[in-house]
């Protein structure tokens, strides 16, 4: 259900989706706010999306409400506004997800401990180790022990979808949900210059690095896609790791933490002494 909420918001919000898993207590998602998008609607196709997150009680009254949004100018650019707001697309998947658990147990109140935390992906291999982090989840959790065991994750998904279409293997990889998957069918991932084999291959390699003697599929090789992002394992596996640990709200390299801190007029930002630890060895 919380999978298929993920997936369901990410065609309204003007949002790609490139990874998610759902555990026992906390769930990841990677995504990227997709603000052009949202400028190319027309008014009744923000509308319209704006309905379909929350509709009026009786369905029969969803085009009438549609209209009355229409003919409001101001109150509609509101809307256009929050389908590029990262905290509502939070809020119309926790709330969700709260009010289903709280009726499932027959409660009322706060669901969640609190409020979301996020982290700002710098470049293109900061969003894969974000990615590959998020999917694995469940391996670094223990609870699967391959890519096609991992429930409840976009890699998952990925893999079951090679298996039942081998020809997609070397197609470029795309966002697994979101107002841009359709228009990137035939062209490469812009942000992500790999193939959808080449991502599968390179989590379930991450996977055997992070957990020593789990048997995988492929062999010990390092993935192609780690030669295409410039990487080395014993840097990728650090960065992988750092996602959840070694840095805070800003994943990226060491030149580009200590710009950041400049800019934000800061003489030191966390992860920067993690960043110089996994680049020195």
């Amino acid at each position: 259900m919380i999978a298929a909420r993920i997936v369901q918001l990410a065609g309204i919000f003007a949002v790609d989706v490139y990874s998610y898993a759902v555990m026992s207590n906390h769930l990841h998602v990677v995504l990227s706010i997709e603000p052009t998008a949202s400028r190319d609607w027309s008014d009744e196709e923000v509308a319209r999306r704006w309905v379909q997150l929350f509709p009026a009680r009786e369905a029969e009254q969803n085009t009438a409400k549609i209209r009355r949004l229409c003919a409001d100018k101001a109150a509609l650019e509101v809307r256009r506004s929050r389908l590029t707001d990262l905290s509502w697309f939070m809020r119309c998947l926790d709330e969700h997800i709260a009010r289903k658990a709280n009726a499932e147990d027959d409660v009322t109140g706060r669901f969640w401990e609190g409020r979301f935390k996020c982290q700002l992906l710098d470049d293109e291999a900061a969003l894969a180790a974000a990615m590959a982090y998020v999917d694995l989840n469940p391996v670094r959790a223990g609870i699967a022990d391959s890519v096609e065991s991992s429930d409840h994750t976009s890699v998952q998904v990925r893999a079951e979808g090679l298996r039942k279409d081998p020809g997609k293997a070397d197609e470029p990889i795309q966002p697994i949900a979101g107002v841009r998957l359709g228009i990137l069918k035939d062209e490469a991932f812009a942000r992500l210059a790999m193939s959808n084999r080449q991502y599968v291959e390179l989590v379930d390699f991450t996977g055997r690095q992070l957990r020593p003697g789990k048997r995988g599929k492929i062999d010990e090789r390092e993935p192609t896609a780690l030669s295409k992002l410039g990487l080395d394992t014993n840097y990728w596996t650090a960065h992988v790791k750092g996602v959840g640990s070694g840095y805070w709200r800003f994943v990226a390299s060491v030149e580009a933490l200590e710009a950041r801190a400049a800019e934000w007029k800061r003489k030191w930002l966390k992860g920067i002494g993690f960043a110089r630890r996994i680049v020195t060895g």
